[in-house]
C-alpha cells in the first residue's frame, strides 16, 4: 500500500476499534514541535521552560500564569491557542470526535492552521487505502486554500502557498519575467500521463488540479464520500452536475463561504449577480443511502453541492459545512 500525506501525522496515532484515531503523546508532540511553538534562541526563560515541560508531558496541566508570564506577547497568543486545542482533543475519545465537537460546538479559541491540520488528519484516515490520485489531489482542496486561473478554457486549482512562492520567486528572476508564465502553469496539471509522480510529492502540494476534467471532479466526489461516511457513519453517493434542474430542490449544502451566499440567494428567489454565478466551480448532487437518515420531508430528494471562488480567485473550502449542514436525523450519525 502506497504512503501519502507523511506530514498529516497519521503515523502518530493509532486507529481505534471503529477505524477512527487516538490522540497519542506523539501526536501533542508533533504539534508542538510546529515553527510557531518552538521557541527562538533569544525567546524569555518562561517560554522556553513551558515548551520544555511540555516536551517531557505532553499532557501535564498548565496554569494561565505560566503562559501570562511569557514577554513575547505573539508567543503568549499562540501557546494559548496551543493550550485550547490540546484541551479540546484530550477531552475526546479521538481525533475525529475532536473535529465534530469542534465544528458543531464551535471552535472560539481554535486557530485556523490548528483546523487546517486535523482536517488534514481526519481526512488521512478517512482516505487510508485509496489507490487514485486524483481523489487524493482534489482531497486537498479540503485543507489547503487553492489559487484558480483558467487556461484553454480549463479551470486549474494550484496550491495557494505554492503559487505565492512561485510569484515571489518569479519577481525575482529576469527569465520567468520575460517569459511572463503565469505561476499555476508553472506547475505540472496532473494528467494521466503523470498522475502517477503524486505518491513521491504529496506532501509538496505541487501538481495542479483540472477542474474540467472529469476524472478530477469524480475524484471530489469519491472525498465528498468518504469524509461524510467516515465523520458521519452514514452511506451517501456524490455525482458531478452541470446545473441544478430540479424545480423541487429542498436542500443545499455550500462548501465554501462564497457558495453558501449563492445558495441563500437562490434559495430565496434573490437575483443574483453575474459575476458571482461565474464564480461557481463545481456542483454536485449528494444522493442519502436509503434515505431513511435524512430529515422528515427531505427522505428521497437530493442534497445539492455548490463550490464557488471568492472574488480574489481563491477556492477556500469548508468541509465542515458537510458535517453540519447535511438534513441527517441526529440519532444517525456518529457523536
Amino acid at each position: 500500500m502506497r504512503e501519502f500525506w507523511v506530514s498529516s501525522g497519521h503515523h502518530l496515532a493509532h486507529r481505534t476499534a471503529d477505524g477512527e484515531l487516538a490522540v497519542t503523546d506523539e501526536l501533542i508532540l508533533a504539534f508542538l514541535a510546529r515553527r510557531e511553538l518552538v521557541p527562538p534562541h533569544d525567546a524569555c526563560p518562561a517560554e522556553q521552560a513551558l515548551h520544555a515541560a511540555l516536551l517531557e508531558a505532553p499532557r501535564r496541566p498548565v496554569d494561565a500564569r505560566q503562559v501570562n508570564i511569557i514577554a513575547d506577547p505573539d508567543a503568549r497568543e499562540n501557546w494559548r491557542f496551543m493550550l485550547t486545542f490540546r484541551a479540546r482533543l484530550l477531552d475526546a475519545p479521538t481525533v475525529e470526535a475532536a473535529y465534530r465537537r469542534l465544528v458543531r460546538d464551535g471552535a472560539a479559541g481554535i486557530a485556523p492552521l490548528f483546523m487546517s491540520h486535523l482536517t488534514h488528519l481526519v481526512l488521512r484516515n478517512a482516505l487510508e487505502g485509496c489507490a487514485d490520485p486524483y481523489v487524493l489531489r482534489a482531497a486537498e482542496l479540503f485543507f489547503r486554500s487553492q489559487r484558480a486561473a483558467m487556461q484553454d478554457g480549463a479551470l486549474l486549482l494550484a496550491d495557494a502557498e505554492i503559487v505565492e512562492r512561485h510569484e515571489t520567486a518569479a519577481a525575482l528572476s529576469p527569465l520567468a519575467i520575460m517569459l511572463d508564465k503565469a505561476p499555476q502553469f508553472a506547475l505540472d496539471i496532473m494528467d494521466d500521463s503523470n498522475a502517477w509522480t503524486y505518491w513521491s510529492r504529496s506532501d509538496a502540494f505541487t501538481m495542479v488540479l483540472n477542474l474540467s476534467n472529469e476524472r478530477s471532479r469524480l475524484g471530489l466526489a469519491r472525498v465528498i464520500e468518504a469524509w461524510v461516511r467516515h465523520l458521519l457513519r452514514i452511506q451517501v453517493s456524490v455525482e458531478p452536475i452541470a446545473r441544478i434542474e430540479d424545480e423541487d430542490w429542498r436542500w443545499f449544502v455550500g462548501l465554501d463561504r462564497q457558495a453558501t451566499a449563492i445558495g441563500n440567494a437562490m434559495w430565496h428567489g434573490r437575483p443574483i449577480d453575474e459575476k458571482l454565478l461565474v464564480q461557481i466551480v463545481a456542483l454536485f448532487r449528494l444522493d442519502i443511502a436509503g434515505g431513511g437518515q435524512a430529515e422528515p420531508g427531505l427522505a428521497g430528494h437530493p442534497v445539492y453541492l455548490i463550490s464557488a471562488l471568492e472574488a480574489d480567485n481563491v477556492l477556500r473550502m469548508k468541509p465542515q459545512n458537510l458535517i453540519v449542514g447535511l438534513p441527517v436525523t441526529s440519532e444517525s450519525v456518529a457523536v
